[in-house]
């Protein structure tokens, strides 16, 4: 069987990483077996729906590689949901209903208070015509439900296992709002059918979804689809993600945190299974180990720092070829293969590079000890003549470790200082060639250079 998968975000707000951990998991299990990719904007809430955000769906895809074969929008598609619904009430699967919001809830209030389990009663199949007529009169506008059939529900599920509802456990659930609007139990079920999806993999909240759905598929002449439900995304504390958390949008952590794409997919992939964290440089060498059997039912912690930490050590893995051009962006241009090699075991995100420019190519403020000052002049007397590569440190600091007696922390800290104003940082082996001659000297000698 040829495979499909469908990603079907709401133009609503930006991605989440909870989102993009779905779309990655479609991707892959999609790509594994040689299968197309569906993206499909869930765009029927008019309302709230918004140009700008379909647009950031498709870069933030774009960003982390995830191609897509198809595209549709659910708001080209109103004419197919029309249809399918007329069916359905010609079937007398879909019923209107005319109770309002309270009173709902009111009916709600007394099926709690009598211990009862607050679905939906059917009293708007009750109703006469007349009824319905003098209800129509006084300005209501009926919402439309889909009746479901008794008994057992049931579906073996990839993530979570062999999944059973009983029909009467849950209330017939609204399809069409008072406005005319579809909503997303019908509006999905129509066009998987159409558009021929075969797996429909979503987080764990739509499993009480997917219950109703079954029977949908069904009353549609529908194939249905096999199903996988991931758990949500929890942070460190185990606390739900809520999705107004702007600094988990896929813009802030690429454009505010520094986060590069492959990263967080290497981390999303593995996230809730027991397989290691590691770092993978491209959507491939994800493949080849994806399992969707992998994935348990635990909900698994999203924790920015290790991210992070996984950020790091794909930079100091990434050869310059591969940063080259963004470095260029940042406006970085006389940035080299050697200055890369130099400092990119010291930057946690690209933007770090921009610190360790300045310190090799602008101006620093040398930190000289009043006990190190007559050291460092000798020092910078025992320069040797550029050009300069990785042996001029051990060949300089030999010469100085002969001539002064110093070693160890002694002879090697306060040239550190003294040519970064930092105490920490890059191999100087490595860093002394991009610093120069003349920038050295001058920061040994205790000048801001």
């Amino acid at each position: 069987m040829s495979v499909k998968v469908r990603f079907a975000p709401s133009p609503t707000g930006l991605l989440q990483v909870g989102n993009a951990r779905i779309a990655l998991v479609n991707w892959l299990f999609a790509r594994k077996r040689g299968g197309a990719v569906l993206l499909r904007l869930d765009d029927t809430d008019r309302a709230r729906s918004r140009a700008e955000y379909a647009a950031a769906i498709e870069a933030d895809l774009t960003w982390l590689g995830l191609t897509w074969d198809e595209f549709a929008r659910q708001s080209d598609r109103m004419d197919r949901y029309d249809l399918a619904a007329a069916r359905l009430r010609e079937s007398g699967r879909l019923y209107p209903c005319y109770e309002t919001a309270e009173e709902l809830e009111q009916k709600r209030k007394l099926q709690a208070a009598r211990g009862r389990p607050p679905v939906y009663d059917r009293a708007a199949l009750r109703l006469e015509e007349a009824d319905r007529e003098r209800l129509e009169a006084e300005g209501r506008r009926p919402h439309w439900r889909f009746k479901l059939e008794g008994g057992e529900v049931a579906w073996n599920d990839l993530v979570r296992g062999r999944q059973t509802f009983q029909a009467g456990s849950v209330s017939d659930p609204v399809l069409i709002r008072e406005d005319g609007r579809p909503l997303y139990t019908l509006t999905s079920v129509v066009d998987d059918i159409e558009l021929g999806v075969t797996h429909v993999m979503r987080g764990e909240d739509h499993v009480a979804n997917t219950a109703a759905q079954v029977q949908l598929f069904q009353a549609l002449d529908g194939d249905l689809p096999a199903f996988a439900h991931l758990p949500l995304l929890t942070d460190p504390q185990g606390r739900k993600l809520s999705k107004r958390e702007e600094d988990l949008s896929l813009q802030a952590l690429r454009a505010d945190v520094g986060v590069e794409a492959m990263a967080l997919n290497a981390y999303l992939a593995k996230l809730g299974t027991s397989d290691p964290i590691e770092v993978r440089h491209d959507l491939q060498a994800l493949l080849a180990d994806f399992d969707i059997g992998r994935f348990g039912r635990a909900a698994p912690k999203f924790d920015t720092d290790e991210l992070l930490r996984l950020n790091a050590r794909l930079l100091h893995e990434t050869p310059f070829e591969a940063v080259s051009q963004r470095l260029s962006e940042m406006g970085l241009d006389d940035v080299d293969a050697a200055f890369w090699a130099a400092v990119r075991g010291n930057v946690e995100r690209l933007a770090d590079v921009r610190d360790w420019h300045a310190i090799c190519r602008g101006e620093v403020e040398p930190m000289i000890g009043d006990d190190d000052a007559e050291f460092l002049v000798t020092a910078a007397g025992l320069l040797p003549a550029e050009p300069w590569d990785e042996e001029t440190w051990g060949r300089w600091t030999g010469a100085l470790k002969q001539e002064t007696g110093r070693k160890g922390a002694k002879l090697f800290k306060p040239l550190r200082k003294a040519l970064t104003g930092r105490e920490h940082g890059p191999e100087l082996r490595e860093l002394l060639p991009v610093i120069g001659r003349a920038r050295a000297v001058a920061r040994l000698h205790g000048r801001r250079a």
